[in-house]
């Protein structure tokens, strides 16, 4: 296993990620997509694990138009004023279609690295919609599609991924906390309703009992039963489509 930090450009300046690589060539490439805290070590051994599964893992920095931040602790990060005010700046101030302006370079990262074949992308809370969105924007690289504990995926926003719903050609998987006020059941039943009507191959799961971040070890409502659960998922979900 191998990790390094990459720079590369940007149509808005020069974007930092982590690349974990396996011992042995990759057989594809995934992209992960943050959470709220920012790149740090639960992401790393994340995208480790996978990399441990035969991929090339980029785990780019979304926030690098603010960039120096933080760091945040998950655990607290939304508890102290102070780190709540700092952190839903750079959330807010990141939207949807800057992360879409940004895949391309993500998706080039990866090429210059070696790994120009179809792509996986996984995407965890505010990571969950980027990671769709990503699908529909480049339908004919990423052939997987995964989001968890992510957040207004079909929500009255026009950049809410369910819109874009036609556009996925993608496999897609959503695994879904038990009570998420971000994602609550009508919007669960929204994205499904859109998926079906767009012929997308896709699996909605709930997670009954855990809560919103919980597939994240850093994170306070981290659950190791239902963290295992879907590790089980993915992987699977990647070794079907990817390879």
């Amino acid at each position: 296993m191998t990790g390094k930090q990459i720079e590369f450009e940007t149509r808005d300046g020069k974007a930092k990620a982590g690349l974990f690589r396996p011992s042995t060539k990759a057989s594809a490439g995934v992209i992960l997509y943050m959470d709220a805290f920012g790149p740090r070590p639960a992401l790393d051994e994340m995208a480790e694990r996978l990399a441990g599964h035969g991929y090339a893992v980029l785990v780019p920095d979304l926030f690098y138009r603010n960039a120096p931040y933080g760091p945040f602790d998950a655990k607290t990060a939304f508890t102290a004023e102070e780190t709540k005010t700092k952190l839903m700046a750079l959330v807010t101030g990141t939207t949807q279609e800057m992360t879409i302006r940004d895949n391309a370079a993500f998706l080039d990262a990866l090429a210059a690295e070696g790994i120009a074949g179809p792509i996986g992308v996984v995407g965890y809370c505010m990571g969950g919609a980027r990671a769709l969105n990503a699908a529909a924007t480049h339908p004919d690289r990423i052939v997987a599609a995964a989001s968890l504990h992510g957040g207004n995926l079909a929500s009255d926003a026009p950049d809410s991924p369910h819109r874009k719903a036609a556009s996925i050609e993608a496999r897609v998987y959503v695994g879904v906390a038990g009570v998420d006020r971000s994602f609550p059941p009508e919007q669960s039943a929204r994205l499904a309703e859109a998926l079906r009507v767009a012929e997308v191959d896709h699996v909605i799961e709930n997670y009954v009992g855990v809560g919103h971040g919980w597939c994240v070890k850093d994170h306070s409502v981290y659950d190791e039963a239902g963290a295992e659960r879907h590790w089980k998922r993915l992987t699977t979900f990647f070794k079907e489509t990817l390879g």
